[in-house]
């Protein structure tokens, strides 16, 4: 059994694609980032960085005491390696699904967070730091565009784990007020994966739905939620 230490963030979401596409069983533990669940000193032994999603997987493949693995990128090829599924043990497959990985958790995650953040969080007067995401967002779609119109997927003729870790950003994008109409190779490949019975059950399971204050395009923040996702309590947990 592994536990999935969860929210239904596109970083949570892709973890349990994984594991519904790798038919590995787990128990969902929710938390709501809002009210600083993942701020506690017990969730901050599984995770000292404090964000979500994190594992721990009670039965590793080579035996002894449970392992705690957190990052969704490190997950995705943790979970893929013990399962042998959705990941080339070797040769050049294995590196360019590495490669887009990658790519997905070092630029096209962290600049649709920081648009999205600007987006649909920030006060009022933010013009330059939405331009600035918004466009690096777009460029980097861009990019996966241009990616998708040479290969099925985006680590080569396979579904592999870089696919997992793009598509539930890419489905976000939509919040954000963004449209598949500019990226034709894009949405052929989305609605594929879109109809994986895997993804469905992913995305339909009750426990892993998101709220919905996770969603829409303006988000009013209480003093309490702001500290917690974005302020003092946020910068707080990791001084324990």
């Amino acid at each position: 059994m592994i536990d999935l230490h969860y929210c239904a963030t596109p970083n949570g979401q892709k973890i349990a694609i994984l594991l519904e596409e790798a038919e590995l069983p787990y128990r969902v533990i929710p938390y709501d980032i809002f009210d600083g669940d993942q701020l506690t000193a017990e969730f901050g032994r599984i995770n000292p960085n404090h964000k979500l999603p994190a594992i721990v997987d009670h039965a590793p493949a080579w035996g002894g005491a449970p392992v705690t693995v957190f990052e969704s990128g490190a997950i995705l090829q943790y979970l893929a390696e013990k399962s042998g599924r959705f990941l080339a043990a070797t040769g050049p497959e294995r590196a360019t699904a590495l490669s887009w990985l990658t790519w997905q958790v070092a630029g096209l995650g962290p600049m649709g967070g920081q648009a999205s953040h600007f987006l649909r969080y920030a006060p009022p007067g933010q013009d330059y730091a939405v331009k600035r995401y918004t466009s690096e967002l777009n460029r980097l779609l861009t990019v996966l565009e241009g990616r998708l119109a040479e290969s099925p997927y985006v680590g080569g003729a396979g579904y592999s784990i870089a696919d997992i870790a793009i598509w539930p950003g890419r489905a976000s994008a939509f919040v954000m007020g963004l449209s598949l109409d500019d990226w034709p190779a894009t949405r052929r490949w989305f609605e594929a994966i879109r109809e994986r019975p895997a993804v469905g059950r992913a995305m339909s399971r009750p426990d892993l739905a998101a709220p919905a204050k996770y969603l829409g395009r303006n988000q009013t923040l209480d003093d309490r939620e702001w500290s917690n996702m974005f302020g003092d309590a946020n910068r707080s947990a990791v001084r324990r």
